[in-house]
């Protein structure tokens, strides 16, 4: 496992997408919250590299800004495309902070 600390957990809000650098890597990581729980993956679309950061979130999907794909936020498939696959992260939160697992 191959584990980094993103943000803080109360930087992130119910339905808002937020993106944030991390050292060591070279994509940034969208992170969002909801139903409560905390969603992390890549902030780059697998469509045509555009930023979901401005995308919108909606019937549990992550759609794209750009043109409209949507992913699953548990899973990352592609509801438009089955080989396209946004990648997901798994997250860990300890003493308020959230952690990716990159492996």
């Amino acid at each position: 496992m191959f584990k980094v600390r993103v943000c803080a957990e109360d930087q992130i809000a119910e339905g808002e997408l937020k993106s944030f650098s991390v050292d060591g890597v070279d994509i940034p990581i969208l992170v969002t919250r909801v139903d409560g729980e905390l969603v992390a993956g890549t902030s780059m679309c697998p469509h045509e590299d555009v930023s979901l950061v401005k995308g919108r979130i909606c019937d549990g999907e992550l759609v794209c800004r750009a043109h409209g794909y949507a992913f699953n936020l548990r899973t990352g498939a592609c509801s438009h495309d089955p080989k396209l696959h946004w990648r997901v992260y798994k997250i860990t939160v300890t003493s308020g902070h959230v952690y990716v697992d990159l492996a």
